[in-house]
């Protein structure tokens, strides 16, 4: 099953759109350990990580982010998990992220678990909507802790796929009926090679230690999700205040405390009044970024070009897009009760 499974996703790395990714046999340094950790523990070098691989440092942070909240053992279940990152992924309508985690739910003992599992996934879908005056979900502090990393991680991933994957992992001209079991086949190959649990905390030290932030202090129950959770924030600020204007930066937090992770539109009249006053060189970086974190199905072949004259490395599209949609989903992750 497992060399069926990655002989399907041998081309997946042709889905990915705007940038290219590093070829397996063509990585060095912190980019190879990813990609050999991913395939020891996830089974398979999935397309919605490397897609990260033209910038390092945010190819690392997505793979703690995945690693730490969705695969390690911890106190929930994989199917908790699943269903967490399932429907995150149907309330962001990223339809290649709820294809690729429901096949792999419905591959779990547990994945059919309704009475158990319902729970969970009714709070995910209104998550973006949370407020710290919610009730809580039915766990101890270190369980809420691992289920609001899956939800901050799928809130971040779902932003990324969309703009940089197709719909669906499973190739359009393939016939209907046959997408199904292609994804089943595909999901139970998402394991580890040696079939033995994967120890939390294990790849942290990929990138250096960092404070948690105050907004996510409910992941202080569950230290290596913290852990993952402060090394991506700061790793993600770190290369925008080296990459991203002040300015734009500013706006970009102001955008998300008015909208509180809620799409701005219908349209993208929204646009306008959120760049208003920055200097013209800033524009479509701002653009862009303000796009990806509250709007990505908005975005247009146009908003990549204009980012591109400005911009043209690959590294640098990742580096900014990375940054937005993980400082959106940290802001939704904020206001978690």
């Amino acid at each position: 099953m497992r060399p069926l499974a990655r002989t399907l996703l041998k081309g997946s790395f042709k889905q990915i759109r705007h940038v290219t990714a590093v070829p397996r046999a063509e990585a060095v340094g912190l980019v190879a350990e990813v990609y050999r950790q991913a395939h020891r523990e996830f089974g398979v070098l999935a397309p919605p990580l490397a897609l990260h691989s033209p910038a390092p440092e945010a190819l690392a942070a997505s793979w703690l982010l995945l690693r730490e909240t969705l695969l390690a053992d911890g106190h929930t279940t994989r199917a908790a998990r699943e269903a967490v990152a399932v429907e995150v992924s149907r309330a962001n309508e990223c339809p290649y992220c709820v294809e690729v985690h429901q096949a792999k739910l419905d591959t779990l003992p547990d994945g059919r678990d309704t009475d158990t599992l319902t729970p969970f996934a009714e709070w995910a879908r209104t998550s973006a909507e949370a407020t710290a005056a919610d009730p809580p979900l039915p766990l101890d502090p270190a369980g809420t802790a691992e289920l609001y990393g899956v939800a901050v991680t799928f809130h971040y991933l779902n932003r990324m796929v969309r703009l940089f994957l197709p719909p669906s992992p499973v190739p359009a001209a393939a016939p209907a009926a046959g997408r199904a079991p292609v994804m089943r086949m595909v999901a139970r190959g998402m394991r580890p090679d040696s079939r033995t649990p994967v120890a939390a905390g294990a790849s942290l030290g990929l990138l250096p230690a960092a404070p948690l932030p105050a907004a996510l202090a409910w992941a202080e129950a569950a230290p290596t999700v913290a852990g993952a959770l402060a090394r991506a924030v700061a790793s993600a600020d770190a290369a925008a205040e080296e990459h991203v204007p002040g300015a734009v930066r500013e706006r970009l937090h102001l955008a998300l405390s008015l909208h509180r992770g809620a799409a701005p539109g219908p349209g993208r009249h929204w646009l306008g009044p959120a760049t208003e006053g920055l200097a013209a060189e800033h524009l479509p970086t701002a653009r862009l970024a303000l796009l990806v974190a509250l709007a990505p199905y908005q975005i247009t072949e146009a908003d990549l070009t204009g980012f591109r004259a400005v911009h043209p490395g690959d590294h640098e599209l990742v580096r900014l897009t990375s940054w937005a949609a993980l400082t959106a989903a940290v802001a939704i992750g904020s206001r978690f009760p």
